[in-house]
């Protein structure tokens, strides 16, 4: 039973990082959907979305009124957006998804392998000794 769920195990592992590879060489395209993802500009707040029929013009813009509690939000979330940018032109997403893939295939082969193989080894002496 072991020697099955070590081998699950190696397959799965393998597979995962065969797939991952045609991903990268083959078919590049497949990890677009998550670039494009991560590029989603960020959520405007409800109280702005509010106003924005009465923006016309540039100079409604200058004019909105805001209350000092959404004044004070805005400029907050305008702080938390230019530090999640940076934040974020810091790390390639489809690289960073690259990584915890293959992690975890690393981890699914390493932990099969020897699972299999010890088994394996075992079923083999005791098939011989019958």
């Amino acid at each position: 039973m072991f020697a099955l769920v070590g081998l699950t195990l190696l397959v799965i592992g393998l597979v995962r990082f065969l797939d991952m590879g045609l991903k990268t060489w083959v078919f590049p395209q497949a990890y677009e959907e998550d670039r494009l993802y991560n590029e989603k500009p960020r959520m405007v707040p409800q109280y702005l979305t509010d106003k924005t029929e009465d923006i016309k013009n540039e100079k409604d813009l200058v004019t909105l009124e805001l209350t000092k509690e959404q004044s004070e939000n805005l400029k907050n979330l305008l702080v938390a957006n230019t530090e999640w940018e940076e934040k974020r032109k810091k790390i390639d997403p489809v690289t960073a998804k690259k990584h915890e893939q293959a992690s975890m295939n690393l981890a699914l082969i390493l932990v099969g392998l020897p699972l299999y193989l010890t088994h394996w080894l075992i079923i083999r002496r005791e098939t011989k000794e019958v």
